[in-house]
């Protein structure tokens, strides 16, 4: 059976020096729970992901880049929306 394809985008945070995202769990955050399994944890009513520093190097991604998050293939994906110029 094919699942749906959920898409969202929000923003990077720094929350207590970490880069993380904080989806909405009713904007479709809780369509992305089982495919975020071992990197998110839920908490309140958000789907918390940390992108740990190695990652958003490779994705070329600060606090406050918008970024795009889908389930495309059963998998939790991430990428920047306008990812940073390579320097």
């Amino acid at each position: 059976m094919d699942e749906e394809v959920v898409s969202l985008e929000g923003p990077a945070l720094k929350i207590n020096g970490e880069l993380v995202l904080m989806i909405p769990l009713e904007s479709g955050g809780s369509d992305l729970v089982d495919c975020s399994r071992g990197i998110s944890t839920i908490e309140d009513e958000f789907l918390k992901i940390v992108i740990p520093e190695a990652i958003a190097g490779m994705l070329r991604i600060e606090e406050g880049d918008l970024v795009w998050i889908h389930n495309t293939g059963g998998k939790f994906n991430i990428q920047a929306a306008k990812p940073r110029p390579v320097h």
